[in-house]
């Protein structure tokens, strides 16, 4: 059961600090979501977006990250 506790602790933490870069880089980082092979289609009555270059580049961040955690373990 604490292992769920500290699992908790480290979501938080890192939302705590995605919460913390948007604020003070906010400005900075308008390229997010903007990649070349982002999808969007912008007709009169509909508009359709989806970041797929966006998406493909979290992914990768976050399976290095994960990566990398379970190589420090």
């Amino acid at each position: 059961m604490t292992d769920i506790g500290k699992y908790l602790i480290v979501i938080g933490g890192v939302v705590l600090l995605a919460g913390i870069i948007f604020y003070f880089f906010g400005n900075n980082l308008k390229w997010i979501g903007h990649l070349p092979g982002d999808i969007r289609i912008e007709r009169e009555n509909f508009n359709f977006y989806f970041p797929l270059t966006t998406l493909i580049l979290l992914n990768l961040l976050i399976f290095l990250i994960s990566k990398i955690v379970q190589w420090l373990k």
